[in-house]
């Protein structure tokens, strides 16, 4: 079975803790938002990632 396109990694003090894949866009934000919710504090990122593009869509903590 193929992962889907969209891509959620949550890293925690610079290991991974989790990597999912959702076949649609709309899927992938909600989870992406769920772990923001959940994990977002210091030591923590969270990525969400179009695998076909190669393209980060968004991030946190947002990246200036």
């Amino acid at each position: 079975m193929t992962p889907g396109r969209f891509r959620v990694t949550l890293v925690l003090d610079g290991r991974r803790a989790m990597r999912g894949w959702w076949n649609t866009e709309a899927t992938a934000r909600r989870q992406f938002a769920g772990l923001v919710g959940q994990y977002g504090r210091p030591g923590a990122h969270i990525a969400l990632a179009d695998e076909e593009t190669g393209e980060t869509l968004t991030e946190w903590p947002t990246v200036q």
